[in-house]
């Protein structure tokens, strides 16, 4: 048959055919390895090009409200646009207000919710509320102002509050839209911990608890430090829903146990209820953009301080190991 007679390959030729198919794939492999590397060293420079032009735009308009106006003026008690009083300390203090109110609620109950998904509940249970959380975090933030504004303003008058528009109806508003990155974010960290973390713990003779407290929690801080952060990032630059069920008072309420219960004004609510109504390059509109420095400096000490304490934990445990 001609398959008989077809003439076979010697090793030579067959030796110098895989050679040159291996330097193909070589060649094609290192062009494909060039190109993600470069695709992603662009991505890398482009985020960073990207908010240092915001900064720059950021610095450009709001730097004669830092040159024109005297500091002492900057930080009075007092913003009254109209007789040109540019006090920032009530929207300054409005706002770490409302996002220490809403760290102190959301926080521990992120933290609880995503232990208890990602080491103690069980699986149908994961498998069922899992997406439900992921799923509140695609609600607009207009429409649960709209509903903290309709419902839980009246609520907070009827419990004793002289008005429903308070810190702490912000307060919670807020810490219900900062639960899904944080529970998300942490029982991810927690479900990346290796499986003999827990063996190795058990083992030993610890109980269940003991082995979350002592070993997967310890394990997953960096991740769990990062949640907490991107969750106080998500409480202090939300605009909307802060605007409608605040109050827009620019005051700074008396320190005292009610001090929650009275209206306040953020930083982000002032930029985007008054941003519409000035003229372009007039003082109203330069301090408005001061505050927007203000704002991003705040965001830059908070990631800072997330990756200083993110560090010390992996040079901890790297010195343990």
């Amino acid at each position: 048959m001609d398959w008989q007679n077809e003439k076979r390959p010697s090793p030579r030729e067959v030796g110098q055919n895989w050679l040159s198919e291996t330097v193909r794939l070589l060649r094609t492999t290192r062009w494909d390895e060039f190109l993600i590397e470069n695709s992603i060293r662009l991505a890398g420079v482009s985020a960073v090009l990207i908010i240092g032009l915001i900064f720059f735009f950021l610095l450009r308009e709001g730097s004669p409200a830092f040159l024109d106006v005297p500091l002492r003026q900057l930080g009075g008690e007092r913003w009254y646009p109209i007789e040109g009083l540019w006090g920032l300390r009530p929207l300054l203090f409005g706002s770490l207000l409302v996002t220490i109110g809403a760290t102190f609620i959301a926080v521990p109950l992120g933290l609880t919710t995503a232990i208890y998904l990602g080491e103690f509940a069980p699986i149908w249970q994961r498998d069922l509320f899992k997406p439900l959380i992921e799923l509140l975090a695609g609600i607009p933030s207009i429409v649960l102002g709209f509903l903290g504004w309709v419902t839980l303003a009246p609520l907070i008058q009827q419990l004793g509050a002289p008005t429903g528009l308070t810190a702490f109806t912000g307060s919670l508003l807020l810490a219900y839209m900062s639960l899904p990155t944080i529970i998300s974010i942490t029982e991810d960290a927690l479900y990346a911990v290796p499986r003999e973390y827990r063996d190795g713990a058990l083992a030993l003779g610890a109980t269940h608890w003991q082995t979350v407290w002592r070993v997967v929690l310890p394990a997953a801080r960096s991740g769990i430090v990062i949640a907490v952060m991107l969750g106080i990032g998500r409480a202090i630059g939300e605009t909307m829903a802060v605007m409608m069920v605040t109050g827009n008072a620019a005051n700074i309420p008396a320190l005292g146990t009610d001090m929650f219960f009275q209206p306040v004004r953020t930083m982000t609510a002032t930029i985007a209820a008054e941003m519409g109504e000035v003229a372009q390059g007039s003082m109203h509109y330069h301090n408005l953009f001061g505050i927007g420095i203000v704002l991003f400096l705040i965001t830059f000490t908070i990631n800072s301080l997330a990756t200083r304490l993110v560090g010390v934990g992996r040079r901890r445990r790297g010195g343990m190991l």
